[in-house]
């Protein structure tokens, strides 16, 4: 298995751990995040991180093609790099406890290295350039 692929799997197992979790037990989620797990709107909101996080991490497992690869790829760059920036405020106002933001921040920016290294960067030249 090369890099790549193995970023990918990797990738996808993270997501789907982390979303099943969010998705099947968001209290335990809350609480792990230094939050109040009775809070309703909470619960709401981290089995809707949930649902997201396990469908992208689903898709990863079986892209129909490379363009279709590549564009999850991408748009997981995206989606875990606002991740990162959101628990890093979060952190940084208070709004959830410095270590649970740190590691918050931590985990989601590896995934963004892991879908940076899913695509081939930076080995792989931009599309449209000539090799």
């Amino acid at each position: 298995m090369d890099a790549r692929t193995a970023a990918r799997y990797s990738l996808a197992g993270i997501r789907l751990v982390n979303g099943a979790s969010a998705l099947l037990t968001p209290r335990v989620m809350a609480r792990r995040l230094g939050a109040d797990p009775e809070q309703p709107a909470l619960v709401y909101v981290l089995r809707m991180f949930g649902v997201r996080t396990v469908v992208i991490g689903a898709q990863l497992l079986c892209p129909t093609d490379a363009d279709e690869l590549d564009r999850m790829l991408r748009t997981g760059t995206l989606l875990h790099a606002s991740d990162a920036l959101a628990a890093a405020c979060a952190g940084r106002n208070a709004l959830l406890p410095r270590r649970m933001a740190t590691v918050a921040t931590v985990i989601s920016t590896v995934n963004v290295a892991l879908t940076l290294v899913a695509r081939g960067w930076p080995c792989r030249p931009p599309e449209g350039t000539p090799s």
